[in-house]
């Protein structure tokens, strides 16, 4: 699966629509091989990414869990920290 497509389920404050679509554009970019959709291809491309935020929205809106909501700067530090350990350079 796509790397840069994130979790965006149980935080707090919870996804904005940008996040959605741009989690989307990243699938439909994955699905499809295209970074930018030729001319002839742009329509579909582009309805493909407003089909995938819609059922993402969707599913997310009717998604529920016990667990407390996630902070999205304590998640983003864990993520940091995990990638300078991956990519720490021995000098």
């Amino acid at each position: 699966m796509c790397r840069n497509i994130k979790t965006l389920f149980n935080f707090e404050p919870p996804a904005t629509e940008l996040e959605i679509r741009d989690a989307s554009l990243q699938f439909v970019r994955k699905l499809s091989g295209f970074s930018v959709p030729s001319k002839a291809n742009a329509e579909a491309f582009d309805r493909a990414v407003e089909e995938v935020a819609g059922s993402a929205r969707r599913l997310m809106e009717a998604l529920v869990t016990q667990a407390p909501p996630r902070n999205r700067e304590v998640e983003a530090a864990k993520a940091k920290a995990k990638t300078a350990i991956r990519f720490a350079v021995e000098r």
